[in-house]
């Protein structure tokens, strides 16, 4: 596995550090009035979502891991499992529910999703960057409201709710952006 300096060190990167796998959430480059610049990151590891705050100088070396990826399909969820299965060898393999945070509701049946693999431990997972749904309830269309900006509540077939154009209707096919969980497009 490759070394990288600490000040190398990216949001997202998978290091091992402590006899674990964290991933970087949050990287913040310091640079104080006395003595050497140092990068403060926000660790969560990867096998029981705990988090560090660890600093790391330029001069320290740390392992940077490379996750192997693959494509799988999520079948279903029971006992606060997701349930994939990789579409070319249709091995199963479960993550608990929890690992896709806030973005869990996006997750529909069927769905193709990214799935990270260190050996053969299945640690993390990935949904698509856009995902169709369907706006359940919204304000009806008020006549003459133009403004660039005007944006108004709605909440999705799936429960969240998310800010929407005055164009769109209820009942209507929307893309949203499930890394900022926004509106992106109509469908």
């Amino acid at each position: 596995m490759p070394k990288i300096n600490g000040n190398e060190i990216r949001p997202g990167n998978v290091l091992e550090h402590n006899d674990g796998l964290w991933a970087a959430v949050k990287v913040d480059h310091v640079k104080p009035g006395k003595g050497g610049a140092f990068a403060q990151v926000e660790l969560r590891n990867l096998r029981n979502g705990s988090k560090l705050n660890e600093r790391f100088r330029s001069a320290d070396k740390v392992e940077r891991v490379r996750l192997e990826q693959k494509d799988m399909q999520f079948l279903y969820e029971a006992d606060e499992q997701l349930h994939f299965m990789d579409t070319e060898t249709f091995d199963q393999v479960a993550l608990p529910a929890d690992i896709l945070g806030d973005r869990r509701p996006f997750l529909q049946d069927g769905m193709t999703i990214v799935v990270e693999f260190y050996e053969s431990e299945a640690l993390n997972a990935t949904l698509p960057q856009k995902v169709t749904c369907r706006v359940a309830e919204t304000e009806p269309v008020v006549k003459g409201q133009t403004a660039a900006n005007s944006f108004k509540p709605a909440v999705l077939d799936n429960g969240v709710r998310v800010s929407v154009p005055p164009f769109v209707g209820q009942d209507e096919d929307i893309v949203v952006n499930t890394e900022t969980m926004e509106y992106s497009e109509r469908a």
